[in-house]
Formats: structure tokens, sequence, C-alpha cells
């Protein structure tokens, strides 16, 4: 998933970044709301955390005005301050949650993945599946048939992805976006490089993962041989 992190204390921010791509998300960050605000615009993102006081523009402006562009990712507000009042202060403009620092990450990490889940188009299980590739998204466990199989986070990321597009072709775009964050090259081959090395540990038998030339790729049951 591809967050967007708005927070302006430099070692907040680097701790909630750096937590949730060890975590296998792609993160974004910004340091003022008035620069959150457009980079929603040009993005998509699958949630956002937003802290309250931000320079430019404050966190509850910054997430009305998403609202009222239309942008209906989840949000999780983070606060110093934590009376009722703030707490439905923030739910009324238009956050999902509100945590009140200081926080537990691990926490948080719980917190945004139930916002992913509740966000879903519809009731979302904990688990994915495509044939006998399978993923528990609470224990990041992944098994091929009875085997269970150790990924590395991005290489967790893009099956996720695949999973959750399975039977429907996925362009190189489309997972640079939902996989990686704006640090990457985008001359690069990061994309195939990656493939290549979840196919070897999911795909064994290269019956799975098929490659769409000139299009891209796309997640199926193993086909029969």
């Amino acid at each position: 998933m591809r967050l967007l992190v708005v927070e302006d204390d430099p070692k907040i921010a680097a701790f909630v970044a750096q937590g949730l791509r060890q975590a296998g998300h792609a993160v974004d960050h910004c340091a003022r709301g008035d620069e959150a605000m457009t980079q929603a615009a040009v993005a998509p993102y699958d949630a956002a955390v937003v802290d309250v006081m931000l320079p430019g523009l404050d966190g509850i402006r910054l997430v009305q005005h998403w609202r009222r562009e239309g942008i209906r990712m989840p949000v999780l507000f983070l606060s110093a301050r934590g009376s009722v009042d703030d707490r439905v202060r923030g739910l009324q403009a238009g956050g999902d949650d509100y945590m009140v620092k200081p926080f537990a990450f691990t926490e948080l990490l719980a917190r945004i993945q139930a916002l992913l889940r509740r966000s879903a188009p519809t009731a979302e299980a904990t688990r994915l599946a495509c044939g006998d590739i399978a993923v528990d998204l609470l224990t990041r466990e992944v098994t091929l048939g009875n085997e269970r199989v150790e990924l590395q986070p991005r290489e967790y990321s893009l099956l996720e992805y695949l999973l959750r597009n399975a039977g429907r072709p996925v362009s190189k775009t489309m997972i640079l976006e939902h996989v990686w964050d704006f640090a990457f090259d985008p001359q690069t081959n990061v994309v195939d490089v990656l493939v290549h090395r979840l196919r070897s540990k999911i795909d064994p038998d290269k019956t799975r993962l098929h490659t769409l030339r000139g299009v891209g790729y796309v997640l199926k049951p193993a086909e029969r041989r």
C-alpha cells in the first residue's frame, strides 16, 4: 500500500516513515500542509497519517480540503492534543481515526491496517489468495501450497498488490505507484528485477505470474501442465 505521512517534526516523520516502510508500505512525506494538499491530488494514496499542527495549512483544514475535492482516502490524525473536543473536531473534519502523541508504533500500524480494511469497497477478509498462493494480512505470512514462503518487505508489497488484482493485468506504472514512493528512479528496471525475485519464490514452475508484453503482469491460479 502507498501511504502519505504529513508531519513537520523530522524525528517523528522519520520514525513513522521508516516503520511503515519496514512493514512493506511505500511512503511519501510532506512537512507542510499546503504541500500535502496538492500531493494527494497527483498521487494515488491508500491512506494518510496527518499531524494536526502543521505549517502552511493545519491538518484539520487540510483534510477538509481533501474531502471537498473528493479525495476519500482514510486519514489518521496525530496530535499532542488529546481532549475529547480535539478528537471530535478531527473526526468531524473528515478524519477516520485520531491518535495522541506520544504513541506506540505497533498501535499506529494496527490502526492503519484497520483503516485500510474498512476502506475496501467490500468488507475485506484478513486473507488474500489466488490458487495455491495465500497471504494472511494480519500476520503477513505467505504460503505456497502447504509451504511457508519468506519474502522481503518490497516483495511482500508486490505480492499483496498482485493478489488484490488477481486475474487483472497491472502495468509497471501501476506497480510503481503502489509499491514505491517518489524516491525511485523511473528510468531503472526496478519493477522487472522485483518481479523476477518474487517469481523465483512464489512461482518456481512459471505457471502463476505471467508477463504480458507491452501491458504488464497478471497473477492467476497455477496452470495445469
